[in-house]
C-alpha cells in the first residue's frame, strides 16, 4: 500500500523537481488516513468544513446531480490527486466526491496545507500546477461533450486516463488497470450506458482498444490518438520544468 503522499510525490514531481525537506514538508501535511467503502460519499455536495483530501489508494468520481436525479460526472480521480482543494477556500463544497472502488484518503486541514505552503513556497507552486492540470482536463471533458462524436470522446478520455495513471507508475503503453463501469463512463461523457457498449465494441472491431474485465488495452496506440486527435500538451508531462 502506498504512503500518504507517495502517489502525490510522484505526481508533483513531474511540474518542480522537489527536494527531499519539500517532500518531508509534504509527507506532514496530511494528517489521519480514512478508509471508505465503494459507493460511499467523501464529500458532498453543500458540506461545509474547511478540510480536504489526498487520495492514496483506490479511484474516486467527483459529480453533480440535477434537481431532478441525473448525474453528470465531472471526472474521475486515481492515487495521488487532491480532493476537494476548493472547499478550503469556499464556504461549501460545490460537487461530490464517491469511492468507486474502496479507498484510502489522507485528510488534510487548511492550516496544515498554509503552514506548509508558508514554508515551502516551491511545494506550493507544484500543487497549484497541478491543479491547473486538472482545470485544463475540465476543458478537455466539455469540448469532449460539445463537439467530438461518442466514439472520438470515448477514446480521448480513455487515453487521457491512461496517460495520468503513467505520471504515477501505473499501466504502460500497452493499457491499465480500470475498475469504471460503462454506467460510470456514461454519465461522464453524455452518453447512453448502451451508447457507450456500441462505442466500445466499435473500438474492439476495430482493433484500437479493447475494454474487458477491468482492464484498458491499446490494441492500435498510434491509430487510437490519431481517431481521438489526442494531444498531450494540456496535461504537462514533458517533465519538470523546475528543477533542484
Amino acid at each position: 500500500m502506498l504512503s500518504p503522499t507517495e502517489a502525490v510525490s510522484k505526481k508533483l514531481k513531474n511540474y518542480i523537481d522537489l527536494t527531499d525537506q519539500e517532500l518531508d514538508t509534504l509527507a506532514r501535511m496530511p494528517g489521519r488516513s480514512l478508509v471508505i467503502s465503494a459507493g460511499e460519499d467523501i464529500v458532498h455536495e453543500g458540506q461545509s468544513g474547511h478540510r480536504a483530501f489526498i487520495l492514496q489508494d483506490g479511484w474516486v468520481m467527483s459529480y453533480k446531480l440535477l434537481p431532478e436525479g441525473a448525474r453528470q460526472v465531472i471526472d474521475f480521480q486515481v492515487p495521488g490527486d487532491f480532493l476537494g482543494l476548493r472547499s478550503l477556500l469556499l464556504r461549501t463544497s460545490d460537487h461530490s466526491f464517491e469511492a468507486v472502488t474502496d479507498v484510502r484518503v489522507a485528510e488534510v486541514k487548511a492550516q496544515d496545507m498554509l503552514s506548509a505552503f508558508s514554508s515551502s513556497p516551491r511545494l506550493a507552486m507544484a500543487i497549484l500546477w497541478s491543479v491547473s492540470c486538472d482545470e485544463a482536463m475540465v476543458v478537455e471533458h466539455l469540448v469532449n461533450i460539445g463537439r467530438r462524436s461518442a466514439i472520438e470522446r470515448t477514446a480521448h478520455f480513455l487515453l487521457e486516463l491512461g496517460a495520468r495513471l503513467r505520471l504515477i507508475g501505473v499501466g504502460n503503453a500497452q493499457g491499465y488497470p480500470c475498475p469504471l463501469s460503462q454506467y460510470q463512463l456514461s454519465d461522464a461523457l453524455g452518453l447512453s450506458a448502451i451508447h457507450i457498449n456500441r462505442v466500445l465494441r466499435q473500438l474492439r472491431e476495430q482493433k484500437l482498444l479493447t475494454f474487458q474485465k477491468g482492464l484498458v488495452r491499446f490494441d492500435d496506440l498510434e491509430k487510437l490518438i490519431e481517431l481521438a486527435e489526442f494531444e498531450m500538451g494540456y496535461l504537462d508531462q514533458v517533465g519538470p520544468i523546475l528543477v533542484k
